[in-house]
């Protein structure tokens, strides 16, 4: 029989296999902290101090011209907000805008990836960068690319139309501008978009596509009744990350704005929450503007 061991080397060989225990459940911990320290400076903390401060209010006195004094407001700058006409039409916009833009920009996407996940693609490497290229442009230097294929005065897409003879479209209308603003969104995502699908797409056992062929499956048949039900997840990754991205709109309106009377101050709600805090100096009711969409994101 083997020899008992002491109660001391026991003891001692459980302290240190607890010990080594902790130290692996600490482990991702540990590797978490710098990202959880991030996100709570650059995330939770400013979301904390929005709320604060759209609890407060500005008052001067002197008509106007007195020193601003800052009082609690409680949910004012909130029932504010609920009635404020200009807001709602914002959010209407843009809800707009996303029915419209979302859809095309993934269908897009999907037609790109599938196109580059078929059997007789070629120059695949070189296609994969032409598409994503747009969406490592800058915004604003994207916005105003397309600001100046907008603008009347310079557009060659304009003089395209007048040399074919044909009434030139007014991209800067009421009626289009809106549209003219998806069409750059659709043009820098698209790319972005195909690329998290074609990854999907990629990760799809070559097996399961020689099982469906067997089956007499190919062509259009293989995309739709096997390629795209397999990479839905992809899909509401993308789906996701593009209702985030419509909420935020701000870039293109901001450009915009400056060569078309058709976009308002208050044209999206994150353009609203910018122009109340930087140009009319109400930065409490702009930080409640702020908060209201942040909480359905």
């Amino acid at each position: 029989m083997a020899e008992a061991l002491p109660l001391e080397k026991v003891a001692t060989h459980t302290k240190q296999t607890s010990r080594a225990l902790r130290a692996q459940a600490l482990a991702p911990y540990l590797f978490l902290l710098p990202f959880l320290v991030l996100f709570a400076l650059f995330f939770i903390l400013p979301i904390i101090y929005a709320i604060q401060q759209s609890l407060y209010k500005s008052q001067r006195s002197g008509l106007g011209l007195g020193a601003a004094t800052v009082s609690f407001n409680g949910l004012s700058n909130y029932a504010d907000v609920v009635r404020d006409p200009n807001f709602f039409s914002s959010v209407g916009r843009v809800l707009l805008y996303g029915v419209v833009q979302i859809p095309v920009m993934l269908g897009i996407a999907l037609l790109l990836a599938l196109l580059l996940d078929s059997a007789t693609a070629r120059f695949k490497p070189f296609f994969r960068v032409a598409y994503f290229v747009p969406f490592a442009i800058p915004g604003i230097i994207a916005a105003l690319l397309w600001a100046f294929f907008y603008q009347p005065v310079f557009s060659p897409i304009d003089k395209g139309f007048q040399a074919l003879g044909l009434p030139m479209p007014d991209f800067l209308g009421p009626g289009t501008v809106l549209w003219s603003i998806a069409n750059i969104a659709v043009w820098t995502y698209a790319g972005y978009n195909m690329l998290i699908i074609y990854a999907a797409l990629q990760a799809i056992s070559p097996e399961i596509y020689e099982s469906a062929r067997i089956d007499g499956c190919s062509g259009f048949r293989l995309a739709w009744n096997i390629k795209i039900p397999l990479i839905l997840p992809a899909l509401v990754l993308t789906f996701i990350f593009s209702i985030i991205g419509t909420l935020q709109l701000f870039t293109e309106p901001q450009v915009m704005s400056a060569i078309s009377n058709n976009i308002s101050t208050s044209y999206t709600p994150v353009f609203y929450a910018y122009t109340t805090a930087f140009a009319n100096n109400n930065y409490y009711y702009a930080a409640a503007l702020s908060v209201v969409p942040a909480a359905f994101k």
